[in-house]
């Protein structure tokens, strides 16, 4: 060690200056990613603007309101970075009818896609075997879904079959920025990006009804209903050209069915989420490995031992409760519905009402789909430190407006993860603003969409190609045929070898011998 480098005493320990300089500037650096905000206005930190307030006179947001369900939290590092709507961007060849984040990160954002292509196989495989026949050729989809690396394959793989497409994000959370900027360097139209308002959410979503080139869609691809909901009230004359809708998630198929039963409904609607394999990997398999993943990223908490409700046992709720019960957490489950109630007993879970046991645990999580699941009154019993998240689609379960009053002050923790403090100076911990907690901080497993999203294509494949009179404007369950399709397109990468039917056994059973071999009802 050198002469001149002096030392300071930290405890009994004697450190060097430099380093004891080093890390006061490491800690000072910090200050932006470790704020609190009283959620009152003359005490909101302005470093906070990029994602809450208002974006003066290009309109990126709005200001903020005690009763808004704007984003609270910022997700760039570059705050001081102009906002996307604030500035026109073009793409290598001149094309601008997009808007990202950054169109310089596209180099990364096609890495990002082609890795998940290798754990794409079934959708890839559906690619190359239709790519000849141009399926979806004439087709012109507007798209609501996140817009991560997984679900680019699948906008791609709509444009090689023929189609023309306009995108943007059903989660101001979960969008991939530099994903985005590939997709809009590639030509397609992407309205996304990551940490928007809710008032760049609806705008998004208008420009993709909307344009220059006198776009007008005939088929509606959409992840929780919004992208529908703004076609038939505010554009139905728009909505009277659309030829199909798909919808893959419980909340858009519950207001598919509430405009089918008031006779809105524009056109054929399919309902995907019910599709067997994509309940089946997107709602328990996928959700089963990523709840503990989100919670150990977000929180750095061990598990076992702690005390857990999970609110719904649904296929996500299940996927939710097996994974922390294999962790050794203690799991509670809440449900309405008995025969729920009854399998979340034989698997050796404790069914509860979410009064009796909200004060006791270390751990919530919501995954109903359903609104009002947490209250403030559920959330003032809770114990100090309790963490709160949503694995539910919506962002209704968790009543977090109810937190934005003058004498509750959010205390930024880091990104998606906030401490509520209440008068009392308790707090909880929560997670990704009560939005859905996986796609908020990971990402979902490639081979997850894969599943999805080849179901999806073939569902808009069919509506795009169905005669006239084949579908009334009503909800519609995907065949079981194609339920058994998909599956099949994704056995070859687990080396898997399926028995087959002879046609005594065939006409024994009762059933076509090359499938479908359950009834529409079955329940796997």
């Amino acid at each position: 060690m050198s002469s001149d480098e002096e030392h300071e005493t930290v405890g009994h320990l004697k450190v060097p200056a430099k380093l004891v300089a080093a890390t006061a500037v490491g800690f000072k650096d910090r200050t932006k990613r470790r704020l609190s905000l009283p959620i009152s206005g003359a005490g909101r930190d302005h470093s906070r603007r990029s994602s809450n307030a208002s974006n003066s006179e290009a309109g990126g947001g709005r200001k903020g309101s005690f009763d808004s369900t704007e984003s609270w939290s910022s997700f760039d590092s570059d705050e001081d970075a102009p906002h996307p709507r604030q500035i026109t961007q073009v793409n290598s060849k001149g094309f601008s009818s997009f808007c990202v984040k950054n169109i310089s990160s596209h180099n990364f954002g096609r890495r990002e896609i082609k890795l998940a292509e290798f754990e794409m196989p079934g959708l890839m495989s559906l690619r190359e075997r239709a790519l000849a026949d141009q399926p979806l050729k004439g087709a012109k989809i507007v798209g609501c879904s996140h817009v991560n690396a997984q679900n680019a394959v699948m906008i791609e793989t709509l444009v090689a079959l023929g189609a023309h497409v306009k995108w943007s994000a059903c989660n101001i959370f979960s969008t991939q920025n530099e994903v985005a900027a590939a997709l809009a360097e590639s030509g397609i139209s992407i309205y996304a990006w990551r940490g928007q308002t809710e008032e760049d959410f609806w705008w998004c979503i208008q420009q993709c009804l909307t344009g220059e080139d006198n776009w007008h869609p005939n088929l509606i691809f959409d992840d929780g209903g919004d992208m529908t909901h703004v076609l038939v009230t505010r554009f139905p004359a728009i909505a009277k050209q659309v030829k199909g809708i798909v919808e893959q998630s419980v909340t858009g198929v519950h207001r598919l069915y509430q405009l089918s039963q008031k006779h809105n409904l524009p056109a054929p609607a399919m309902n995907t989420h019910d599709a067997v394999t994509k309940t089946m990997m997107d709602n328990y398999y996928s959700q089963k490995e990523s709840v503990v993943d989100s919670l150990k990223r977000c929180t750095d908490i061990m598990l076992a031992g702690k005390t857990v409700l999970v609110c719904g046992y649904g296929q996500v709720g299940k996927g939710c409760a097996m994974a922390l019960k294999s962790m050794g957490c203690v799991v509670f489950v809440s449900e309405i519905d008995p025969i729920c109630s009854l399998q979340a007993c034989m698997d050796g879970l404790k069914v509860r009402r979410v009064e009796y046991v909200i004060k006791k645990v270390d751990i919530v999580v919501t995954a109903t789909g359903n609104k009002g699941v947490i209250t403030r009154e559920h959330m003032d019993k809770m114990k100090d430190g309790c963490i709160v998240c949503n694995m539910g689609h919506s962002n209704t379960e968790i009543d977090i407006n109810s937190l934005k009053k003058p004498n509750i002050t959010w205390e930024k923790i880091r990104s998606n993860v906030d401490n509520i403090i209440f008068p009392n100076k308790k707090r909880i911990t929560l997670l990704a603003e009560g939005r859905l907690l996986n796609l908020s901080v990971v990402s979902i497993p490639s081979l997850v969409v894969s599943v999805s999203a080849a179901t999806q294509i073939l569902a808009l494949i069919e509506l795009a190609n169905a005669p006239a009179a084949r579908y009334n404007k009503d909800v519609y369950l995907l065949p079981k045929k194609i339920d058994e399709y998909v599956s099949s397109l994704h056995l070859p990468q687990f080396d898997a070898g399926l028995s087959e039917l002879d046609q005594e056994q065939a006409k024994y059973l009762g059933i076509p011998q090359h499938g479908p071999f359950k009834p529409q009802y079955y329940r796997y």
